[in-house]
């Protein structure tokens, strides 16, 4: 890393070597989706900018171990097309049909469903709560919106997760950097206009690093909006 990246990355309160990490991520990325795009088109699919993974993680009542919970999460499946998503996505679970509490995860290829991931750990997430009778239609709706690139700031957009918990369920969108407060209010936004949020409906964000102190994905927020 150059001598002005590394105090601008120490100037925002980011890990320089994360960044580093990260913006090597970036240019490593961008160089695959270029050839699997090649790839897709001339076999004549519809490829999609990014390749995106679906996880899974059962969790286990009374059990919150961090050790636990990475071993409880499970790769599901992966697509880099149109026509590879729909095959994925008609033989998923609706989220009325899976126990609580379970996450389903959707993230870009390369990055891990963890806090601690590179991609993650300088990030937050916005975080929306919802009844179990609409959950399902607001989830499609912003899987949709990931998948077609549709929300503002998309590169700085790691993946989303829906958990399903006993009395209501959780949409949350990860972002990588938790500092940028312009793409944190942009991708607030975005996620309202997209999923046409009704008013009353409150988001709320927090950081990864908070998280790991309190080990909590959705006590103690520090912003709403």
């Amino acid at each position: 890393m150059e001598i002005t990246e590394k105090k601008e990355a120490e100037s925002k309160g980011l890990n320089p070597q994360s960044v580093t990490e990260a913006t090597s991520f970036n240019s490593d990325k961008e160089a695959e989706d270029r050839e699997r795009q090649a790839r897709d088109l001339k076999a004549g699919l519809h490829p999609l900018k990014h390749k995106f993974v679906f996880w899974y993680t059962r969790r286990t009542p009374g059990v919150r171990t961090q050790t636990s919970y990475e071993d409880n999460i499970k790769k599901i499946v992966d697509f880099s097309t149109v026509e590879g998503f729909w095959i994925c996505y008609c033989h998923l679970a609706r989220p009325s049909a899976l126990p609580s509490p379970t996450d389903l995860h959707l993230f870009k290829e390369g990055i891990r469903p963890l806090w601690e991931d590179s991609a993650n750990c300088n990030g937050g997430k916005w975080i929306i709560r919802f009844k179990k009778v609409v959950s399902g239609r607001f989830w499609e709706d912003l899987v949709l919106a990931l998948v077609g690139d549709q929300l503002d700031y998309g590169d700085n957009i790691c993946g989303a997760v829906l958990s399903i918990r006993f009395n209501e369920d959780i949409l949350s969108v990860w972002n990588r950097n938790a500092s940028d407060h312009q793409a944190v209010m942009a991708l607030r936004d975005a996620i309202k206009r997209h999923l046409k949020l009704p008013h009353g409906y409150v988001m709320e964000y927090k950081a990864h690093d908070a998280s790991l102190r309190d080990n909590s994905s959705y006590r103690n927020t520090w912003l709403r909006g």
